[in-house]
């Protein structure tokens, strides 16, 4: 019985940021770390469309700046996801970088996917 309430603990614990990133985003490959979930983390994502969300909110580029500068005020140790899709622009998430960097947020990475990353070119 045990066991089967670790494995239905662990098959939360997976699919729970699945769930709470509804946004659907082919992350690119690359080395990751595990991120501290302790600390008040927002999640920037962009879609393959070019599409800017807030969490799950849509927004556009001046409507990002607001709602970070809100949580910024809010939390001054606020933690910066940015989440990519593969085939997006990468001009815009390098404006929201810039934004992070403008509004000085200095706690920000960019969400890869993890496997691939000890891969070497041909």
């Amino acid at each position: 019985m045990s066991d089967l309430t670790f494995l239905l603990l662990i098959a939360f614990i997976i699919t729970f940021p699945i769930i709470e990133q509804g946004i659907p985003i082919r992350l690119p490959k690359g080395t990751s770390q595990q991120v501290d979930t302790q600390k008040q983390i927002v999640s920037v994502s962009v879609d393959r469309d070019g599409r800017i969300y807030l969490g799950t909110d849509l927004v556009q580029l001046d409507e990002l700046r607001a709602g970070l500068q809100a949580r910024l005020a809010e939390n001054p140790e606020l933690r910066l996801v940015i989440r990519g899709d593969e085939s997006s622009r990468y001009g815009v998430v390098a404006q929201i970088a810039r934004l992070a960097n403008e509004l000085k947020i200095t706690r920000m990475s960019l969400a890869t996917n993890g496997d691939g990353s000890n891969a070497t070119p041909d």
